[in-house]
């Protein structure tokens, strides 16, 4: 059984879609959320399904990372999944959980990724480019932002007349989509180095 902590800052319909999917999974349990607001709507959506929620400062975050690091291991966590987190990930939990950590980002990445580049702020670069496509791409964290490991990734068309408002619109579905598909393939990474042990 794979343990899972979620980490989230707002509303968590998306951390609340990760959660139902994999409810009764006998392969992955998510096993804690995490917020750094004590006023975050994700903490209802958990707690209704039962799981624990903790809420965790942003002056944690910035000056006590290895705080967290205890409190995921405590909570036998296998891997993280960022579902709408909104605080700066410290090298230190990302070398605690190397390539055990999920972000999304709503564009193909390599493109439109980077500080600074979120929401609707990506929507709005890729219409004024003029591009085709978009998407959503789920990756691995890294030190450098939106630069880790990509695992999945999804494309929609865009079309004329097509606003950040509109493309938005059709992004957001394509999140619950893929983020529960992407942790499943994650799985495989996670589970190669017990494999080469022959365990």
């Amino acid at each position: 059984m794979t343990n899972i902590a979620i980490l989230a800052s707002g509303n968590g319909t998306n951390a609340e879609h990760i959660a139902r999917t994999f409810e009764g999974s006998r392969e992955i349990n998510v096993a804690i959320a995490v917020s750094n607001r004590a006023d975050a709507g994700v903490i209802g959506r958990m707690n209704r399904l039962g799981i624990s929620v903790e809420h965790v400062p942003d002056n944690v975050w910035r000056e006590n990372p290895g705080e967290i690091v205890g409190l995921l291991r405590r909570h036998k966590v296998d891997l993280i999944v960022l579902a709408g987190f909104l605080k700066y990930i410290d090298p230190v939990i990302i070398d605690a959980f190397p390539k055990r950590i999920l972000n999304i980002h709503p564009s193909l990445l390599p493109a439109y990724g980077g500080p600074g580049m979120y929401g609707a702020r990506v929507h709005r670069a890729v219409v004024e480019a003029g591009e085709k496509l978009s998407g959503v791409t789920v990756h691995f964290v890294s030190a450098e932002v939106d630069g880790g490991d990509i695992i999945l990734q999804k494309s929609v068309e865009l079309v004329p007349g097509e606003t950040a408002k509109s493309l938005e619109a059709k992004i957001h579905p394509l999140e619950y989509e893929i983020y529960p598909e992407a942790i499943a393939l994650s799985l495989i990474h996670i589970s190669e180095p017990t494999r080469r042990r022959g365990i």
